[in-house]
């Protein structure tokens, strides 16, 4: 990947349809996501068709889908048909696979083998829809296996779309993802990288209580059109939290033209502009030759 020709990294992007047409999430759960998001009629595009999205954009992109057949009944995308589809275009997409934590130290064999056999670069978490709490020691042996291989895990925190006006929101719990549940997982992995995905509503206080306490804790901003940020996050990204912020879209419910147009009129430093939309994510992610520490 070619660091200087690219303008952003986004790190928050859904496969959402295999190469066969199996859509990761049931048709109820996907239209609840839809019209939460008001993108009704929105194509669910291949992993190639992002690539091209994002290559025409000069953007790279994080790639995931979510494994949660446990607790929905419904089989994920194979993480290796991802991990594939993204070794197809090295030069713009960074695969990440999804792991259902209920299927404990089966699970860190699979983390193991996913990042050394197919290129896996870090594992998706979304605890309300896979049914389990980050602090679930069920979930341990999964943890301390991503922790060793040095590579993120990013988990979904706040409310979520999915399943949202859906008759008891399609069993998705969302006490789940209050992200001091994960702060427990920062202690007790102190080496492993996190990521906080999205403004945390209704915990965003927390999240970024966590991500300041803990060195290795960053928060992404997917999720929610830069205009609607709790003025308290902007201050943070701004300030103390300026190296640990990073760019995320929800594509493709929520497009970066769309993230990065509003982005562009919130009050963001010049000089942390580019950590939040490249800079921050590239050195998390080992893309570049400086690894330092956040402070």
């Amino acid at each position: 990947m070619d660091l200087g020709a690219i303008v952003a990294i986004d790190v928050h992007t859904h496969a959402e349809v295999g190469r066969g047409g199996h859509t990761s999430l049931s048709s109820q759960l996907l239209a609840a996501s839809e019209a939460y998001f008001k993108a009704h009629g929105h194509r669910q595009p291949t992993v190639d068709e992002m690539a091209a999205y994002y290559r025409e954009r000069r953007m790279a992109a994080v790639v995931f889908t979510v494994d949660a057949e446990h607790a929905t009944g419904h089989a994920p995308i194979p993480n290796e048909e991802v991990a594939a589809s993204c070794a197809a275009h090295p030069d713009v997409l960074i695969p990440f696979a999804s792991i259902d934590p209920h299927r404990g130290r089966a699970a860190a064999i699979e983390a193991r083998r996913l990042v050394r056999e197919h290129g896996v670069r870090g594992f998706k978490f979304h605890p309300s829809l896979q049914g389990f709490s980050p602090d679930d020691r069920m979930a341990y042996p999964l943890y301390e296996a991503i922790e060793e291989l040095g590579v993120p895990a990013l988990f979904h925190t706040g409310q979520t779309g999915i399943g949202a006006g859906v008759p008891g929101g399609g069993g998705i719990r969302l006490r789940y993802s209050n992200p001091m549940l994960v702060d427990d997982v920062a202690v007790d992995f102190p080496d492993l990288r996190i990521i906080l995905a999205h403004p945390s509503f209704p915990w965003q206080d927390e999240a970024l209580a966590v991500a300041t306490h803990k060195p290795y804790v960053y928060i992404d901003l997917s999720g929610w059109s830069p205009k609607y940020f709790p003025p308290l996050l902007v201050r943070y990204a701004n300030t103390l939290l300026r190296d640990k912020v990073l760019f995320g879209s929800d594509y493709p419910v929520l497009t970066p033209d769309r993230w990065l147009a509003d982005f562009e009129k919130l009050d963001i430093k010049p000089d942390v502009r580019p950590k939040i939309l490249k800079d921050n994510a590239a050195r998390l992610l080992g893309l570049t030759v400086d690894k330092e520490t956040p402070a």
